[in-house]
């Protein structure tokens, strides 16, 4: 014990380390890939009547740059990024099962910088924002051919919200996310109730 007048020498290693994982991206082009599909998919609905008059064309790009990011989301940056990962298998009677997973360890190599997991949730939570907001404007302006698209759009960004929220709800309860609730089990058997037909 240290009396009042003896000099106290602080380690701050493991204040800096934390400040340093904060700042530092471990995975800067999973980062990059997980905002560039998304970002440029609204990009090119917003512009895209005014380059092309070719609405197949249109929806057919949109379609693909949101399947790349559904994909990469889910398959890659969830991931690397937070460490969580959801997919469906059919089990040997048919039936469908919704698997979630969080990684145990929050300090793990794989696992990306606080930063990077702000990117993951921001980018997770205000696209699908940004796309409800286009479904309002298409509704309001009856414009029924974008209308699909939208909700196309609004589908497949909502299932990958709906299953890394799973995961995390799991993470912090820290049991299954599958089996931590009624509700979460009755979803589990009919996910189509909320994402339509994937």
């Amino acid at each position: 014990m240290a009396d009042a007048t003896e000099d106290v020498e602080l380690d701050f290693a493991d204040e800096e380390g934390r400040t340093r994982r904060s700042t530092v991206m471990r995975h800067p082009l999973a980062s990059f890939f997980h905002l560039f599909f998304r970002v440029v998919a609204i990009v090119v609905y917003l512009l895209c009547e005014w380059f092309s008059r070719n609405f197949a064309a249109c929806f057919v790009l949109i379609i693909i740059l949101l399947s790349f990011d559904f994909w990469s989301v889910k398959n890659v940056t969830g991931r690397l990024l937070v460490g969580l990962r959801w997919w469906n298998q059919i089990d040997e009677d048919g039936k469908s099962l919704w698997v979630f997973e969080a990684k145990k360890g929050s300090c793990g190599r794989s696992m990306g910088t606080e930063a990077e997991a702000r990117i993951f949730w921001l980018g997770l939570i205000i696209c699908p924002l940004i796309w409800t907001f286009f479904f309002f404007t298409s509704l309001f302006s009856l414009k029924i051919k974008w209308l699909v698209l939208v909700v196309a759009s609004i589908s497949l960004q909502a299932a990958n919200l709906y299953g890394y929220l799973r995961c995390k709800a799991g993470r912090l309860e820290g049991q299954p996310a599958d089996t931590s609730s009624f509700v979460g089990q009755h979803f589990l058997q009919r996910p189509d109730i909320i994402f339509g037909m994937l």
